[in-house]
């Protein structure tokens, strides 16, 4: 799940700037539980890809 979101910020489909889609809508995309997309955001967060902001959302860097 973080490869593949990796990818997409790689290839430009979320650019630099962009806000991801929230927990719930990448879950059924790629039909896992929300808290496994939870997980992901945070290893690409810790790998410095994405930041979170609390009530606005977890935007590219």
């Amino acid at each position: 799940m973080a490869k593949a979101l990796e990818e997409r910020i790689a290839d430009g489909t979320y650019p630099k700037g962009s806000r991801l889609p929230g927990a719930v809508p990448l879950s059924h995309e790629f039909n896992v539980a929300p808290s496994t997309v939870a997980k992901a955001v945070q290893d690409l967060k810790r790998r410095g890809l994405v930041t979170a902001s609390a009530g606005w959302g977890t935007f590219v860097v």
